[in-house]
């Protein structure tokens, strides 16, 4: 198995408040080149994500989305039972139709949340479990994914361990090219 673990920003962090938003357009649309690139190379076969609301969603959304044209399989890891039991109902049906199509769907913990440790053990699951990780992440702009990333780094000081990133100049290069792909021709 060839196991990729995505995560990134939340939506709150990037502005994105509706399925409807444009950014979500050009962020799955950068998530599924990325995707696409390492199936077709046969560098996974598995995308792993967490239940975020954000990149971690969009991106198990958009490797189903894939699954007609790739084989890929996806798996949602929470970090404590009833993960979502703190959301608006729209947020947690969400998630629901989530669970319902992927793969797989556990919790690394057998518990509901109780104590930070449970995030530190989800983190040590998820770099102990897959072999390389995708980040929807800049560095010059830190949000929560920032732990995750600090969590990567000090991985790889005793782990091969591939970690790509999408930050925001990669993601003006695919609003760039989206919008050139997906352009009318008014003439």
């Amino acid at each position: 198995m060839k196991r990729l673990w995505v995560t990134g920003y939340r939506s709150y962090e990037l502005g994105v408040f509706s399925d409807k938003d444009p950014k979500l357009t050009v962020i799955k649309y950068a998530l599924s080149n990325y995707l696409k690139s390492l199936l077709e190379e046969g560098k996974i076969d598995w995308v792993i994500s967490g239940a975020n609301l954000g990149v971690e969603q969009w991106a198990l959304e958009t490797a189903i989305s894939l699954q007609n044209e790739y084989s890929v399989h996806t798996a949602l890891m929470t970090p404590y039972l009833e993960f979502s039991k703190r959301w608006n109902d729209s947020n947690q049906m969400k998630y629901q139709n989530l669970t319902e199509q992927v793969d797989f769907t556990a919790s690394t913990s057998d518990y509901p949340y109780m104590r930070p440790v449970q995030l530190k053990n989800y983190q040590n699951f998820m770099l102990e479990h897959t072999d390389r990780a995708l980040l929807l992440y800049d560095p010059e702009h830190p949000g929560k994914t920032k732990y995750d990333y600090e969590a990567i780094k000090k991985y790889q000081e005793k782990s091969d361990y591939p970690l790509d990133i999408i930050d925001f100049y990669d993601l003006q290069e695919a609003a760039e090219e989206y919008e050139e792909n997906h352009r009318k021709n008014f003439y």
